[in-house]
């Protein structure tokens, strides 16, 4: 009799749990929260890796390794309402803010550049520059 009480305990922690679990997935579908992950940056990219590809796999997140060869430049854009922070992995170049400063990319330095801001990136050095940018949705 003791046996049946515990196994009917049992019983109801384990549905309890199932059905805790089943509600937590249903409320990070309903907030759209994402899920953590993992991405291997390649060591064998010339050009361009994404990273983080936006909602919904992130929540505003864009993200990618980028390869610049010598005396190569991305050219001039702007990431319109999103900041945007370089990571200089290896490689020098520099960073080019339309109506502002010239800045200097050396490895394991970080840029930020504010939301609407023209900018370019500019290998300077005769190795490839390789820089992970991510840019994001300011909060409010």
């Amino acid at each position: 009799m003791v046996t049946d009480k515990v196994i009917s305990i049992t019983k109801i922690v384990v549905l309890a749990s199932a059905i805790l679990v089943i509600c937590v997935q249903e409320m990070h579908a309903q907030t759209g929260l994402p899920k953590p992950f993992v991405v291997q940056l390649s060591d064998t990219t010339h050009d361009y890796q994404r990273v983080f590809a936006g909602p919904p796999q992130t929540k505003s997140m864009h993200s990618g390794l980028v390869v610049l060869a010598p005396a190569k430049s991305v050219g001039k854009h702007s990431t319109k309402s999103y900041e945007e922070a370089i990571v200089v992995l290896s490689g020098v170049g520099q960073f080019n803010v339309s109506g502002g400063p010239s800045l200097q990319l050396n490895p394991n330095c970080v840029v930020y550049c504010p939301p609407g801001k023209e900018h370019d990136v500019v290998n300077t050095g005769s190795t490839p520059l390789r820089y992970l940018y991510i840019a994001a949705k300011p909060g409010k």
